[in-house]
């Protein structure tokens, strides 16, 4: 599976055997291509009971919808925000997913665009420039999954970022947004997850300016 910008894309094929498994990671055997999304679905109940409770429903709804293209999945992180749905093959993360929404993100997903009072960020990108990327939707920039790719990053001091956004060709984006964000590690005194402890911690990112060239 590759998430790179303008690279989405999945590999299918059938391992034969263990040694196969390796030929495959060595990059000998690159299968079959295929654009054609695939939706999985966090069930993992031993991880966190969240995940179970709430993503099974979830999962049925899709699978009921997109039969062969959904799949339940083991942990992939932010338990506190179950139910989670990961987009492939932009790798785009949801959270808080219901099931009488599930179907709305992939038909969105079909016409291009995110959700974004759902959408975690992206597995293509860092941290910061998935802030970034939420702070400039916000603002009323493009929901083009294709849009506000990152055209310049720099970490500045104190845990400060600059990021620079450039929308595609095509695109309603504007042609650069430039966030300028930090980003905290606070701590809480509650219980994020199911199986969660107090306090807990959880990362922040403030944003200091926005600009539109």
């Amino acid at each position: 599976m590759d998430s790179r910008p303008g690279r989405e894309s999945m590999r299918w094929g059938v391992l034969r055997s263990d040694e196969h498994a390796l030929e495959v990671l060595a990059g000998k055997e690159p299968g079959e291509v295929s654009h054609e999304p695939i939706y999985l679905v966090c069930t993992h109940g031993r991880h966190d009971a969240c995940c179970a409770v709430r993503g099974r429903p979830v999962a049925a709804a899709l699978a009921a919808a997109y039969p062969g293209r959904t799949w339940e999945c083991s942990h992939i992180g932010g338990d506190r925000f179950a139910a989670n749905v990961v987009v492939l093959p932009h790798a785009l993360f949801y959270g808080h997913v219901s099931a009488s929404r599930a179907v709305e993100l992939a038909k969105h997903y079909d016409e291009g665009l995110i959700v974004p009072d759902l959408l975690r960020g992206s597995g293509a990108f860092a941290p910061a420039i998935q802030a970034a990327q939420h702070y400039a939707r916000a603002a009323g920039h493009s929901l083009a999954v294709d849009a506000l790719v990152p055209s310049s990053i720099h970490q500045l001091p104190n845990n400060h970022w600059q990021i620079a956004l450039s929308a595609r060709s095509g695109a309603e984006a504007p042609a650069t947004v430039t966030v300028e964000l930090s980003v905290h590690l606070d701590t809480v005194n509650a219980r994020l997850t199911c199986a969660g402890t107090t306090p807990s911690q959880i990362r922040r990112f403030e944003l200091h300016a926005l600009t539109t060239t």
